[in-house]
């Protein structure tokens, strides 16, 4: 038995043209099922696997160690795709083709090959290969790594990782580990890669081109130069012995952290699995592994996410995703003293706050609480001892830092559930005198004014429910609508928006959804707001309304315009917006006198990007938008791009406009499934950016009939230049770097692929447009070709 291992061992530690050599090859027409054996193939010395593994409520295709009990994945296929049921097959057709089949869906090829096979084989080094029928290699695994490198592995230049989302779920996750072209070795949020953002790196950036990160047989993880020269060594796994085997991997985890493991199999059976190195020594240092309100502590070495005071976690189970309020944020710049206090929290570290809109000197901290405290917006508030930096939510990336001397104050529904933990002074800054500091006779006065006021307010309060008490029995039943307590929609009467509107008298714009006006509120210091008033409502469908109203204001983005509150009051339903004071995008790209600068445009293309993958997949529930057009991308004061009206859909009557008939949307922008009475999916807002994405590259609308007969059409037109290579044609001569011109057509023309399948995820097109995924060649809009998300 100490021979076999030895011989297992001597496999595995050659080369891989060695191990190339021993290999069990699949014929043309192998095929597997999830339930049904065979449900995996093996590779030669039983080591790795491929094949079917349990997903959620369904079934994926991956690669994992099948010597090891926990059968640790390695590869996943398609793997931000829904699980396939117990129906589905992993077939390597005749025809050479290794096909994800299921009944009644698309077949998927799950190897992206672009040529046919005449077999395949799993290796003992993990890597599944397909070849010709010359036996040369066409396709590995190896080349398209998910979150994990082996031994005889490469991550190259200009390529990334991407963490899987948890232990049980292998789609993608919140981390990616890019292998930069400028040579270093940098981990992100998945998000964000501005460098600011990097919690980690191997600081080799400039030492030389085409850096690679090689995981050897040997367990050496370094970067090489192009000559293979080790520059850096980052770590090494543990020695095989006599009678064991060694597995190493590299592996980005769902936590954000970079690590080398070492499998270690023995001669009797035994397994054992340890890690040969870190890339992060403290967890909390990696940014994000607190999502939004939330920060990470050690407890006794072992990180713990802890919410905000007066928050709670979004999903208890997945702690990571942050947290949520547990009171209704309204801002009420009369009654906030009353409705708010604030919690202050020491030696807590945050990402300098994207949403910080007032920067104030300030030499206390409870200076710093009354101002957060008197101004309605602020939400939460970071004092230095010197300044006070008033600020909107999330807060991202806390982690306590014990040298920081930075305080977090943190504005509290009063009756909110309280979570203390060790590094908060729970004190009520709100209400922080010392009353035993004052002189006896400046509290008795205030003890009597106190008692004063309040009768006073009783008085009044009781006056004006009798002379109102129908009106307030009305407002009473509509406010019985009970919004979750994370949402901060406050209810406003007609008549407070009829005065807020001047009688309706400023309109902004007219929409299929109804009229936009403009308007003032008087109660919060004359912020502007625009009241949009929609037409044709489901007259009968109150919840309904309220449902969808719930949903748009749980809505938190940074690139979606916010809803402030709503009406619903007999007939009328009206919603109240921030306003946009910069207009809309078609104001910016559709002017024949002004071209927007080329920097400007790919900076709002992405912005409008993240917006629409923020209502597919990152609130809930989840929300296709219907009428993703530039009348509906408005720019705030800063010309950041927000979407508008979204949601808006599934408050309407079907039959609201003549364009509404059947179809949701605006001509020129509809998917083609909505023509063919299929179910429509994300996929349908996906095409429609797809023409916003080639209007804002080449400012014009995408139908021209004043244009030359061939550019008329404008996705034809960009896609023909494209074919010859002309793609400066469509810019008119506008000077824009090359590389990101065509990476942005590319982008919108797999975009506008006439099936829904053939279309990226808006996750896709967002690494796509950032430049973090490599864009393939669109198809012919004609021909069927699959694009891998």
């Amino acid at each position: 038995m100490a021979a076999v291992y030895l011989f297992l061992l001597f496999l595995y530690t050659t080369p891989l043209a060695i191990a190339q050599q021993t290999q069990t090859n699949l014929t043309l027409g192998s095929f597997l099922s999830p339930t049904t054996n065979p449900t995996s193939w093996l590779s030669p010395s039983n080591l790795f696997a491929i094949g079917f593994y349990k997903q959620g409520n369904g079934f994926a295709v991956g690669i994992w160690l099948e010597a090891d009990p926990n059968k640790t994945m390695v590869w996943t296929a398609n793997r931000d795709d829904p699980p396939v049921s117990e129906n589905a097959t992993l077939l390597l057709t005749p025809d050479g083709w290794l096909l994800l089949k299921t009944p009644g869906s698309q077949d998927k090829n799950i190897t992206g090959a672009d040529q046919s096979a005449s077999s395949a084989s799993l290796l003992d080094s993990g890597n599944f290969l397909l070849y010709n029928s010359s036996s040369t290699i066409i396709w590995e695994s190896f080349s398209s790594p998910t979150d994990t490198i082996l031994a005889g592995k490469r991550l190259l230049s200009g390529t990334q990782m991407l963490s899987s989302f948890s232990d049980t779920d292998h789609s993608t996750g919140r981390f990616r580990l890019m292998m930069q072209s400028d040579g270093n070795l940098v981990p992100y949020p998945t998000y964000n890669t501005d460098i600011e953002d990097a919690y980690w790196a191997s600081d080799t950036a400039g030492i030389g081109p085409n850096i690679t990160l090689i995981l050897d047989n040997l367990g050496q993880l370094y970067l090489a130069n192009s000559s293979d020269g080790n520059i850096l060594s980052l770590g090494n796994g543990i020695s095989s012995s006599n009678g064991t085997i060694v597995v190493y991997r590299a592996t980005l985890d769902t936590d954000g952290n970079f690590r080398l493991y070492s499998h270690i199999f023995g001669g009797d059976g035994s397994s054992t699995m340890s890690i040969s190195w870190t890339a992060v020594a403290n967890q909390c240092s990696v940014y994000d592994f607190c999502g939004f309100n939330s920060y990470c502590i050690l407890m006794d070495t072992q990180p713990e996410c802890i919410c905000l005071p007066g928050f709670n976690f979004s999903d208890p189970i997945h702690k990571f995703q942050g947290c949520e309020r547990d009171f209704p944020f309204v801002c009420d710049a009369n009654n906030d003293n009353i409705t708010y206090s604030i919690h202050s929290l020491k030696n807590l570290a945050w990402k300098e706050n994207t949403y910080s809109f007032d920067t104030i000197l300030s030499n206390s901290e409870e200076g710093c609480s009354y101002e957060c405290q008197r101004d309605c917006e602020c939400e939460t508030a970071l004092f230095d001892g010197q300044k006070c930096m008033k600020s909107g939510l999330p807060l991202l990336y806390g982690r306590n830092v014990e040298s920081t001397n930075i305080t977090t104050l943190v504005k509290v529904g009063n009756g909110s559930s309280m979570m203390i933990d060790p590094f908060s002074n729970a004190t009520n800054t709100g209400n922080s005198n010392n009353n035993k500091s004052l002189p006896r006779q400046i509290l008795i006065t205030s003890i009597v004014l106190a008692a004063f006021s309040i009768a006073v307010f009783i008085v009044s309060a009781f006056l004006i429910y009798k002379h109102r008490v129908h009106r307030y029995k009305r407002l009473e039943e509509a406010m019985n609508f009970s919004l979750t307590e994370e949402i901060a929609l406050r209810f406003f009467s007609y008549d407070e928006l009829l005065k807020a509107t001047d009688g309706f008298k400023e309109e902004l714009g007219r929409g299929a959804f109804g009229t936009v006006y403009k308007g003032s509120l008087s109660n919060g210091g004359g912020r502007a707001i625009a009241v949009k008033r929609l037409d044709k409502v489901i007259e009968e469908g109150e919840k309904e309304f309220r449902a969808e109203t719930r949903a748009i204001g749980r809505t938190h983005h940074r690139n979606l315009v916010r809803l402030l509150g709503f009406c619903d009051e007999g007939p009328h339903r009206l919603l109240v917006y921030e306003y946009m004071g910069s207009g809309s995008l078609a104001n910016l790209i559709f002017k024949d006198n002004i071209r927007l600068d080329w920097k400007e445009r790919v900076r709002i293309a992405i912005d409008v990007a993240r917006g629409i993958l923020y209502l597919h997949e990152d609130c809930e529930p989840h929300i296709i938008h219907c009428d993703i057009k530039p009348q509906n991308i408005l720019m705030d004061a800063l010309w950041t791009a927000k979407i508008s009206d979204f949601g808006l859909a599934k408050l309407l009557m079907p039959n609201q406009t003549k364009t509404f008939t059947q179809i949701r949307g605006t001509r020129g922008y509809v998917a083609p499934e909505w023509h063919r009475n299929r179910p429509i999916s994300v996929k349908a807002d996906v095409y429609s950016f797809g023409i916003v994405l080639l209007e804002i590259v080449c400012c014009r609308r995408n139908l021209d009939l004043n244009a030359a007969d061939e550019q008329i059409v404008l996705c034809e037109w960009v896609y023909s230049c494209f074919l010859d290579g002309e793609l400066r044609k469509i810019l008119g001569g506008e000077g824009v770097e090359e590389a990101t011109l065509e990476r942005m057509v590319k982008v919108g023309l797999w975009c506008i692929q006439d099936e829904p399948h053939l279309r990226p995820s808006m996750k896709t097109v967002v690494l796509m447009l950032e430049g973090n995924r490599d864009v393939p060649i669109p198809p012919s809009l004609s021909v069927s070709v699959s694009l891998s998300s």
